[in-house]
């Protein structure tokens, strides 16, 4: 029964981030200089043209007007049709997202695989060469761009040798291998922040962990530096990982519109970069929306996983 509280409360509160999200980012589309109306009629339509598909497309309504029909649209499952295109915003969207979940994931994996072994390699020979190596290349990937590594790895692996595809994407079900080779690129130019992230963290959550009093009576008892580490020192900072985790993730999803712009990927962050610049308001709140959605269902989960991995940790 608490479980199912806690659920309940949490799953209201997704009301309220929603509704503040989607109505921050309508308020800021106003005041993009342009006017889709004249847009959508061309540069030679006359006065009466545009007034008449401002009346069609109801963007002669005030502005709370507009937001809550789309609100209300949108509760019911209809995130309505592009402005400029005409087709369903939530085809659109269900056409480019699998790109840009492919490219997330494919990040967060290379984190991961490269990010751990660097901090526990850090955490277990502190003020080391190798602890000192691990840190400056943190430090590296915090500060390089995601943009200029991507040009560079395009440079190298694309234009030089030749291994990889330089830009586009393909979809997993007609080609599998086909779309893991178009996503390791850019997978791999948007993980340098993300190892560099998980493994400062973990180096350090770590390093925590292996200098308590706690860990010195279990080496004390004659316990193996393997056993100590794997049995106790990985599962202390499994928590903390996690939440190191659930970040990466959340920022991940907003940092792949640079990376399909470098890529010339079809994904939902260069959906929603043209449909800004086109002033596409349904398209734009789709996108806003279903990035919200991914985000809190990201937290739930999160928080769902906590109570798994550290008993002492108590839903409210």
């Amino acid at each position: 029964m608490k479980r199912w509280r806690w659920a309940g409360n949490r799953l209201l509160q997704i009301v309220p981030v929603i509704v503040l999200a989607t109505f921050l980012v309508f308020g800021l589309l106003q005041l993009v200089p342009g006017d889709p109306a004249v847009t959508l009629a061309g540069d030679s339509a006359t006065p009466q043209r545009i007034v008449e598909i401002r009346q069609i497309y109801g963007l002669d309504r005030p502005f709370l007007v507009q937001y809550g029909t789309w609100l209300g649209h949108a509760a019911r499952g209809d995130l309505s049709k592009s402005l400029l295109s005409g087709e369903p915003v939530s085809e659109s969207i269900l056409h480019r997202l699998p790109n840009t979940l492919l490219v997330v994931a494919g990040s967060l994996f290379l984190s991961l695989l490269i990010g751990v072994p660097l901090g526990v390699a850090g955490a277990t020979r502190p003020g080391s060469r190798i602890d000192g190596f691990i840190t400056a290349l943190s430090s590296f990937g915090v500060a390089v761009p995601s943009f200029w590594l991507g040009m560079m790895l395009v440079s190298i692996f694309a234009l030089g040798l030749r291994w990889l595809p330089a830009t586009g994407a393909v979809s997993l079900g007609d080609d599998f291998w086909g779309a893991i080779r178009h996503a390791i690129l850019p997978s791999l130019a948007l993980s340098a922040s993300g190892v560099a992230t998980i493994a400062r963290q973990l180096r350090s959550a770590l390093g925590e962990v292996l200098a308590s009093q706690y860990v010195r009576t279990l080496r004390a008892k004659g316990l193996s530096s393997g056993a100590i580490l794997w049995k106790h020192g990985l599962k202390n900072v499994s928590v903390p990982l996690l939440t190191v985790i659930g970040l990466l993730i959340n920022r991940l999803l907003g940092a792949t519109v640079v990376i399909e712009a470098v890529f010339a990927i079809p994904g939902t962050g260069s959906l929603v970069v043209n449909a800004a610049i086109g002033k596409d308001f349904p398209v734009v709140q789709g996108v806003v929306l279903t990035m919200v959605i991914l985000v809190i269902v990201t937290n739930l989960i999160v928080d769902a996983l906590y109570t798994f991995l550290d008993p002492r940790v108590s839903q409210p």
